[in-house]
């Protein structure tokens, strides 16, 4: 993790790969498709996040083979106990704001396995990601006020960022 307890891109990898066994069981196979077709998606294809292995999970005993098959892209893969304690300390970590692909990854892994927290936790989440996205738009309007009035298109596009931001505010008080 950063120094602001915020996710590093290989631990945004592990949050989903973790997240992504928490929902069902899946072959290795699978796993590494899933994780790589969600990240690819939403962060867009990158050498920093490829650097988290399923054998490392396996390794550090949060994943675990349901059974020994000779080829291990057969083996079906589950989490264990420490592996759910994982995934929890990785979803109740700090939230940055959206803004680059790894952010954004984190914010979206953050709303897909939310429902894996215990309602307390999830609230804690929903309330840092409005606290992270009220801090972008006070920033973004401090831009627009300094910067919107000078010529090009800065100031739509600050636009185009704040009316995202006023978007994901609302939804995020329907939210929790």
């Amino acid at each position: 993790m950063y120094r602001d307890k915020t996710l590093i891109p290989s631990e945004a990898i592990r949050l989903c790969m973790l997240g992504t066994l928490a929902l069902r069981p899946h072959t290795y196979a699978e796993l590494a498709r899933d994780v790589r077709g969600f990240t690819s998606r939403i962060a867009g294809p990158s050498l920093d996040m490829m650097g988290s292995s399923i054998e490392v999970l396996i390794a550090e005993g949060l994943v675990a083979p349901l059974g020994e098959l000779p080829d291990p892209a057969d083996e079906t893969l589950e989490l264990t106990a420490a592996g759910t304690e994982e995934l929890r300390v990785l979803l109740v970590s700090n939230v940055r704001s959206p803004v680059d692909g790894v952010s954004q990854l984190v914010f979206a892994l953050k709303l897909r396995f939310l429902h894996l927290l215990s309602a307390e936790d999830a609230h804690d989440q929903i309330t840092r990601m409005r606290e992270i996205s009220e801090t972008e738009r006070a920033r973004l309007l401090d831009l627009k006020k300094r910067y919107g009035t000078e010529p090009g298109q800065f100031d739509a596009w600050l636009d185009l960022e704040l009316a995202q931001i006023e978007d994901r505010l609302s939804w995020l008080e329907t939210v929790g």
